[in-house]
């Protein structure tokens, strides 16, 4: 089923046993030295394999059996983990193969000791399962399973061959990308934010780098471990998502709406577009100052085509009632693939002539007298 590059995965549950009662400054000591020694082994594959193998200590409690139970907990007699691709500050993510199918495996590793970033870590898996379980779109990474054994949880989703969009663009050449490609790639995307919008769920780091690729290069949105439902996140403050393509109301931490992915989306596709990096040259800090307080955008190149140029910055409006949903980009992003594929140009309005609207121009065009009909 798999090569030898992967290893396979068990857990085994033993009754506890006991250990003994340290002092205090001992007890401290002891608890340091093995979150030092988990942080020292989270990139070693085997550590991963170690620490789950080895947790005879652990003992089901009727909680643990019942999420046993759950539809989407994880087999991890069938999951094998291969080579990691990504990082980040706690969590790897791996390629694995799980009842013989690819996957990206994401896992994240609890710390013992820092109980405000336990509990943030725990919160972001909850939401992050709870959502991508109820999610079914082509355009969204497809969930599989997941584990929750303290203190390594883990995702399963589908594997996406191409890695990420960042990681695609920065490959090409500055505004390298065929206008295909180009508007193929953000009616992905948008679709699949339409999709989640529909869902009532805001993603709220939407950029390039969470953008995955196929091998027949689609793209799906992915890493829902900050997004929320807009019920629950309508009235929240704060800037959850990456300054670069955050929204100026979510950077000044004012209410907000599933508006600031439209400005994000408008953002990416900037990129797309240019294949830059959003305000190259600042830092993030920078970027956000001169999104939030100087109401700079980056800056749009003359060979920009006009109906992109317009899109983008009726998404990045400031007002964020000014800005469209993505029902409406769609729309648009579909107008202008038909005048790309039938070699017409495309519309700089939001939308392109209507077929009535061309008909009743034509009625115009038309003597009262003559005897051609026209129809609609």
């Amino acid at each position: 089923m798999a090569g030898s590059c992967f290893y396979g995965l068990r857990l085994r549950m033993s009754k506890s046993k006991a250990l003994p009662d340290p002092s205090s400054s001992s007890k401290s000591r002891f608890e340091c030295d093995k979150d030092n020694m988990g942080r020292k082994r989270f990139d070693s594959m085997e550590s991963w394999s170690m620490i789950l193998d080895s947790m005879d200590t652990w003992e089901a409690s009727k909680e643990d059996q019942e999420r046993e139970q759950e539809e989407w907990t994880a087999d991890l007699s069938q999951l094998f983990i291969g080579n990691k691709f990504a990082s980040g500050a706690h969590s790897r993510i791996y390629r694995g193969v799980y009842k013989q199918r690819a996957v990206a495996v994401k896992m994240v590793r609890i710390p013992s000791q820092d109980e405000e970033t336990k509990a943030l870590l725990e919160e972001q898996f909850n939401s992050e399962v709870a959502l991508l379980s109820r999610l079914f779109h082509f355009n969204i990474v497809q969930f599989i399973a997941a584990c929750k054994k303290p203190p390594v949880y883990c995702i399963i989703t589908e594997y996406m061959s191409q890695g990420n969009l960042r990681m695609y663009l920065n490959k090409k050449e500055p505004y390298s990308l065929s206008m295909e490609t180009i508007l193929r790639l953000a009616l992905d995307i948008s679709k699949g934010m339409e999709y989640l919008h529909s869902q009532g769920v805001i993603h709220r780091d939407l950029k390039s780098s969470n953008l995955l690729l196929n091998d027949d290069m689609r793209a799906k949105v992915a890493d829902f471990g900050t997004s929320c439902l807009e019920t629950r996140c309508r009235k929240s403050k704060g800037n959850s998502g990456t300054y670069r393509w955050m929204a100026p109301e979510m950077l000044k931490e004012k209410p907000y709406t599933r508006k600031v992915d439209v400005y994000s989306f408008g953002i990416v596709l900037w990129e797309l577009t240019t294949s830059l990096l959003p305000f190259q040259g600042m830092t993030p800090v920078q970027a956000a100052f001169a999104v939030a307080e100087k109401n700079e955008r980056p800056p749009l190149p003359a060979s920009c085509q006009p109906a992109l140029a317009h899109l983008m910055k009726r998404c990045w409006s400031a007002n964020p009632s000014k800005r469209p949903d993505f029902s409406d980009i769609v729309s648009t992003l579909e107008k202008c693939d038909e005048c790309v594929k039938e070699g017409l140009p495309m519309s700089h309005h939001s939308g392109l002539v209507s077929r009535n609207v061309i008909i009743e121009r034509l009625k115009g065009c038309v003597s009262m007298s003559s005897s051609i009909p026209v129809h609609a």
